[in-house]
């Protein structure tokens, strides 16, 4: 390969390779390519992707932001520019400055910059940190660990609001300083990942980093790049995976970005029936356009390459795949079928899918999709879509509705808590209790729940339990594990003196003793996504609001029985089939007093009887606290230290 003239060794040039691959939409490696690319005796070789400029400079602090002094070469039909600047250095700010077909000149923030300035700062910067990676125990096992028959309960967390730093004037933590905090407190209480609220840059803080502009830079809000990667080195250091919410739904139309970038519609649809988000006020991006695919599946495999992230969680993948979506009739444009399919999303979000496991076969690909739209978790030759996950939204709308009723009409709405095993196998499914959840005027989590200050969180307790006895993996969104009070806020940091009050930290424990339970029980875990690991013992006791069930590992020779009680009253005497006759130890009961609960229960094991009962041949009497789980398992299947407390 020979450099182009005025570009010196070692900065490797873009090839005709490159640009032919980019300009069939194959090439998924572009932050390698395009952008900032300091070279090793000095200066640095920018390239950039706008086919309709008829210029373009670099301007930035090497050049004192002066139109000509670093003008870029045009490589031909494939709409590059290419340039090397002798005297730009890594962290100078810089920009593009592209002038149009129409004769007009705009200034641009790089869209494959690496790091930004720090907003309200738009420009890019040149970027040349290294980091050395220590987490390669992680790296070596995260295939067990991210696995569809492994534990995976998420810890998600919005990096601006989880705490505030008092010392600093409130503000939010670095990466650097947020790290031993919150790789104590996860692994502390048992989360086996987190999940981070988007970390690319967005100039609004308040759109919580959903409004991207720097789809391969992480927010300057926080420190440089390489600190985000001591974090996630942390994190999996301590045995935590790490998920990053990633946006190629829409970006925001601030006109330093993306929006209309070299005068034309050049990643978004020109025509506002498909290029214009309804709901977001922000643009489409135009999937059927293969720059555009190149740019997008090459910034999800940046950050999974890059920064060793264990999954994306991909947001709002339902606006991609229906072109009606949020419009009304007249408002949007038929697929070429006539459908409301968008045939080209589609085809991109199988794309992206077959890269990021053909490449990264140790990840998961999430997507949080909210229609019955069918095999989203199913392969791409089977006619899915090709994720590893989907969250069950709907488990999540029928759940909350149901928690939030008094107890007294539960019996009307029973079937809101069993709808859910109609359709739990037909996708792989995270079950989320996510952000969206306490914004908007919706409340936390615990204000929701009904009755006084106990019974909301003996509610809050049983919610937690459903969610971790079910089939499916596990999302809860910062502060609920402590019964946080307030709806989340991203301008003030969560409640954390509420864990001064008992009944507060007793909510913690048992989200801990939850998450503990559901890790070391393969019972719980193994087979979260096959119909096998899930029986009804009875789903019918609508009158006493009591459901029952067993969990299977995957041999079968393990089972867990769960038993919820959705009424503010006790039952005594409650009888339940079980499976096998002799002990069974109460594993956990979310009426225990180191809860916060009353201490109603079996005082941790009770006999089988030879007493048929529920199509079995034994049966168990048990006492059901109000609004409580209980848990129990054969004696001999694992060990346990007290009633209530797993070891």
């Amino acid at each position: 390969m020979s450099n182009r003239p005025g570009i010196p060794e070692g900065s490797l040039p873009l090839t005709d390779l490159d640009l032919h691959l980019l300009g069939e939409g194959t090439h998924y490696h572009l932050w390698e390519r395009l952008g900032a690319h300091p070279a090793p005796g000095g200066g640095c070789r920018f390239a950039v992707w706008a086919p309709n400029a008829r210029e373009v400079h670099v301007v930035g602090d090497f050049n004192r932001w002066e139109t000509g002094a670093a003008r870029l070469e045009s490589r031909g039909d494939s709409g590059v520019w290419e340039g090397f600047v002798p005297g730009a250095l890594a962290g100078e700010a810089y920009k593009l400055r592209l002038r149009t077909a129409a004769d007009e000149w705009t200034d641009r923030a790089d869209p494959l910059a690496r790091r930004t300035e720090l907003p309200p700062r738009t420009a890019s910067v040149v970027h040349a940190g290294a980091y050395e990676w220590r987490d390669g125990e992680w790296m070596a096992e995260r295939r067990g660990r991210n696995a569809l028959d492994a534990p995976i309960s998420t810890y998600e967390l919005h990096p601006g609001s989880w705490i505030r730093i008092p010392e600093y004037g409130g503000r939010s933590p670095t990466w650097r300083e947020l790290a031993p905090r919150l790789v104590d407190y996860v692994a502390e209480h048992g989360f086996t990942h987190v999940e981070l609220m988007p970390v690319m840059e967005h100039p609004f803080y308040g759109s919580w980093g959903y409004q991207v502009t720097g789809y391969f830079a992480p927010s300057a809000r926080y420190g440089p790049p390489e600190d985000l990667k001591y974090l996630v080195d942390e994190l999996h250091r301590a045995g935590v995976g790490v998920i990053l919410d990633w946006v190629p739904s829409h970006f925001p139309a601030d006109e330093f970005a993306l929006a209309r970038f070299d005068g034309t519609h050049l990643y978004e649809h020109a025509d506002p029936r498909r290029g214009l988000h309804p709901d977001w006020d922000s643009l489409i991006f135009n999937y059927g356009r293969n720059e555009v695919r190149s740019f997008l599946i090459s910034s999800a495999l940046f950050w999974l390459t890059e920064f060793h992230a264990d999954g994306l969680r991909v947001d709002a993948v339902a606006s991609m795949l229906y072109l009606d979506y949020s419009r009304e009739e007249g408002e949007w444009i038929p697929n070429r079928h006539g459908g409301r399919e968008n045939l080209e999303a589609v085809d991109f979000l199988r794309r992206l899918n077959v890269e990021a496991y053909r490449r990264c076969p140790d990840i998961q690909m999430i997507a949080e999709e909210s229609t019955a739209w069918p095999g989203v978790t199913r392969p791409p030759g089977a006619g899915g879509l090709g994720f590893g996950l989907k969250w069950d939204m709907g488990w999540m709308h029928d759940i909350l509705l149901y928690m939030s009723r008094d107890p007294v009409h539960r019996r009307y709405h029973h079937g809101d808590l069993t709808f859910r095993q109609l359709y739990a196998f037909t996708e792989n499914f995270v079950l989320a209790l996510s952000h969206d959840e306490v914004v908007h005027g919706k409340g936390s989590l615990a204000r929701r729940m009904p009755g006084d200050e106990q019974g909301r969180l003996a509610n809050l307790r049983l919610l937690y339990a459903g969610m971790f006895a079910q089939p499916g993996k596990k999302l809860l969104f910062m502060g609920g594990e402590f019964a946080q009070l307030a709806e989340w806020d991203h301008e003030s940091s969560l409640d954390w003196h509420l864990l001064d009050r008992d009944a507060h930290a007793g909510v913690l424990r048992w989200v801990g003793d939850l998450n503990e339970l559901y890790r070391t029980e393969p019972a719980l875990h193994e087979l979260d996504c096959d119909p096998g690991g899930f029986e009804w013992v009875a789903a019918d006791d609508h009158m006493q609001n009591v459901i029952s069930f067993l969990r299977r590992s995957a041999g079968g020779e393990r089972s867990v029985l769960v038993v919820l009680n959705h009424a503010a009253v006790e039952r005594h005497g409650y009888r339940v089939g079980v499976p096998r006759p002799g002990t069974w130890l109460e594993r956990l009961n979310s009426d225990a007093g180191v809860y916060g609960g009353a201490g109603s229960g079996n005082l941790g094991r009770v006999e089988a009887e030879a007493k048929p009962f529920h199509g079995s041949s034994w049966s168990v009497s048990l006492t059901l606290p109000p609004l409580s789980a209980v848990f129990l398992v054969p004696e001999g299947q694992a060990e346990f230290d007290e009633p209530g407390r797993t070891r």
